[in-house]
């Protein structure tokens, strides 16, 4: 539980730093852990993450 809420709270650090939608970081995040790669996440899973470009999915990463 503590581990969970955790990486959320750093999520949503990481999504006011970078001015991005907290759920768009999160569901970015979930697909790198499930190794997903950031050309693949960009061009395959944009419905995903809003619509996120290669930047700001390696600002993530």
């Amino acid at each position: 539980m503590e581990e969970y809420y955790a990486l959320d709270v750093h999520r949503k650090i990481c999504a006011q730093e970078l001015q991005l939608q907290p759920r768009s970081v999160a569901a970015a995040a979930r697909l790198f852990a499930e190794g997903a790669t950031v050309p693949f996440v960009s061009r395959y899973r944009k419905e995903a993450t809003g619509g996120l470009d290669e930047e700001q999915l390696l600002r993530i990463e």
